[in-house]
């Protein structure tokens, strides 16, 4: 089935705010004709595929870390995330995504006495600098506020020549900026619908992710043949900062972060407060 460029172009859009198996959900199609109306969508507009998946094996001890929003991200916990790595003696890093913020730039309604574009970028990198200096080769798996300028350049038809990766924006070059990564037959996503849980479930494999602020957990799911688990990394969010504002009347943030052993145990980790 061939797509329009319209309806193609919908579906790409979808596949960078949501991602590939949730836009199937969306669309009531599979994900191979999600792909598909992507490839199309590239092939005639020569746009930017945003599918992309890292893959890796040979039991691993995973250090996954939670949303940070820089430079919103809360005071002592990258001293929590060294000690927790150092702890259980990983070897690999996963950042769940929303690495920074973007506030300034939120479709949602920012404080307009917060920092400027400008003011806020330079801060993000200064915060998250530390972070790079502490584990400089790591994984991200891209959040939906860290994708918030690529999305808004593509809503006004830059051509991706324009645009500079996340890592180099970010100064993080030792850093790879992905939709998802698969350890040890684990798949780490940001999330944007539903909880690991539900993830979980629905995909049949194990799943750890972030996006929801006020969640930690490892939930497992027994089947005839094979167990899974969803494991809620949690957060290390600024909760007093200007850029939560509109959570504050809702629950506080879960501050912690997970370690993943061999792709079969699941370890959630919360930072005393």
């Amino acid at each position: 089935m061939a797509y329009s460029i319209k309806k193609a172009k919908e579906i790409y859009d979808s596949v960078v705010d949501i991602g590939i198996a949730e836009t199937s959900q969306k669309y009531g199609i599979s994900a191979e004709s999600v792909k598909r109306a992507v490839r199309e969508l590239k092939l005639k507009q020569n746009m930017p595929s945003p599918i992309e998946q890292c893959v890796l094996n040979g039991g691993k001890k995973v250090l996954c870390v939670g949303d940070l929003h820089c430079p919103f991200d809360l005071d002592g916990y990258l001293d929590f995330i060294i000690d927790v790595y150092q702890k259980h003696v990983c070897d690999t890093v996963v950042f769940i995504g929303d690495v920074i913020d973007n506030h300034y730039s939120s479709y949602h309604e920012s404080d307009p006495d917060g920092l400027g574009g400008r003011e806020e970028l330079e801060c993000a990198i200064e915060r998250l600098a530390p972070y790079y200096k502490a584990f400089p080769d790591a994984y991200v798996t891209i959040g939906n506020h860290d994708r918030i300028i690529m999305r808004k350049s593509m809503s006004s038809s830059v051509p991706r020549r324009w645009i500079k990766s996340y890592a180099e924006v970010l100064e993080t070059p030792g850093w790879i900026f992905t939709d998802e990564v698969s350890i040890d037959k684990v798949m780490y996503i940001h999330g944007e619908v539903g909880n690991a849980r539900i993830k979980s479930i629905n995909e049949m494999c194990s799943v750890v992710q972030g996006h929801r602020h006020t969640e930690i957990f490892t939930h497992w799911t027994f089947g005839r043949n094979r167990s899974v688990f969803g494991c809620q990394v949690g957060c290390g969010i600024d909760f007093e900062s200007y850029a939560m504002g509109y959570a504050k009347r809702g629950k506080k943030p879960a501050i912690g972060c997970a370690v993943i052993l061999d792709g079969t145990t699941c370890i959630n980790e919360v930072m005393p407060l």
